[in-house]
């Protein structure tokens, strides 16, 4: 009895492990610079994991429309984006799409004003 509980917790441990591991390092955005722009601005989002290698796109999001952004440079911990064109005023969300076997997208809890 004692060893299957030590067994099962084991296991338990090596799956919970596992999963975590797989999941890997999750880009997340912390700033945006200015937090105020318009058509053509370029911004300038600071964070962690946000390399190639795990961030393929970023979007501006208002909760019913995503647009996709134009990455001008991206390192670890910092993306620069274009604010395109055709984007209308307002408040926005920046979210990410990963780069995972099943990519995510990932709203950021950061936020930019669009004039």
């Amino acid at each position: 009895m004692r060893l299957s509980l030590i067994s099962l917790a084991l296991i338990a441990f090596l799956v919970i492990s596992s999963v975590l591991v797989a999941q890997g390092a999750f880009p997340r955005m912390t700033a945006v610079e200015p937090d105020t722009g318009k058509a053509g601005d370029v911004l300038n989002v600071a964070g962690e994991n946000l390399g190639k290698e795990t961030v393929a796109q970023v979007f501006l999001t208002d909760g019913k429309t995503d647009t996709k952004v134009e990455i001008t440079e991206q390192a670890a911990t910092s993306i620069k984006i274009k604010v395109p064109a055709s984007l209308k005023t307002g408040r926005f969300s920046l979210m990410v799409l990963t780069t995972e076997k099943q990519p995510k997208l990932i709203e950021q809890p950061v936020k930019v004003n669009i004039e």
